[in-house]
């Protein structure tokens, strides 16, 4: 029998609705293999698949707003006990990624290394991950959660942010082959002037897209790069990226007919 896929995912407040949960479970689903377990930790689960299933999102005992902030994810380095009893390896996505491509391999790539994650190509070559894509080995690293608990203030002033902390900090970092993981703003947008007239593309062998910041992939699906300075809307414009509503709609047709 195959083995079971664990995929995690984070809602709390109103960023996101559960549109996102379903968006992304739907192509998570069209796009791995065998059996799937997908969970998504929230403080609200009205209006969430049935296929979903939906866990209390953990707190974290840190200052406001930094506990509802991309910190509140190190809570997923609790010991597993503390943590619903996850074990083995769970893949994390932020719910504003967009997968474009086969999952199977994030599954199986580097299955010894109990961390492996998205390059950072806003720093790329300084040993920084972006956490919209990693992978985890539940209870690998509890340290991590504990330390910040009780040093808040030392890890702020040496860590911009969650993700540079647990880069820095969790002793071995494993990234994704090159290609695999894409920033939106960075890879997929064409180069000023040319954005005003090519529409953002996915990269060769793309297989998730991850939108942080502004915009949210709903917004770049029809062609929207919020700003409001005047002078910053010179260059923040893109076309529609209509591949995005096609990772969609394409995930629930397959959904339809499994």
């Amino acid at each position: 029998m195959a083995a079971m896929k664990q995929v995690v995912c984070m809602k709390w407040g109103t960023l996101y609705g559960a549109d996102y949960v379903n968006k992304l479970y739907a192509m998570v689903r069209h796009r791995t293999t065998g059996p799937l377990r997908f969970v998504c930790l929230t403080d609200d689960p009205d209006g969430v698949r049935p296929e979903v299933e939906c866990l209390d999102c953990p707190t974290v005992d840190i200052p406001m707003p930094y506990c509802l902030t991309g910190w509140r994810k190190i809570a997923l380095w609790a010991r597993p006990e503390d943590l619903f009893g996850f074990q083995g390896d769970w893949l994390f996505l932020d719910l504003d990624v967009v997968v474009t491509g086969s999952l199977d391999d994030f599954f199986e790539y580097e299955p010894a290394k109990p961390f492996v994650v998205m390059q950072n190509w806003t720093q790329p070559g300084q040993g920084i991950g972006n956490t919209s894509v990693y992978r985890f080995r539940a209870g690998c690293a509890p340290i991590l959660l504990e330390r910040m608990l009780t040093d808040f203030e030392r890890i702020l002033r040496a860590h911009t942010n969650e993700q540079t902390y647990v880069s820095r900090e969790i002793g071995e970092v494993a990234f994704w082959p090159d290609p695999w993981c894409q920033l939106f703003k960075v890879q997929c947008v064409p180069a000023w002037p040319l954005r005003f007239w090519k529409a953002p593309q996915v990269p060769a062998d793309c297989r998730v897209v991850a939108f942080p910041g502004s915009p949210n992939p709903h917004e770049a699906a029809r062609g929207i790069w919020p700003e409001k300075r005047a002078y910053k809307r010179l260059y923040k414009f893109i076309r529609p990226a209509q591949w995005i509503e096609r990772a969609w709609t394409d995930a629930e047709a397959a959904l339809r007919k499994a």
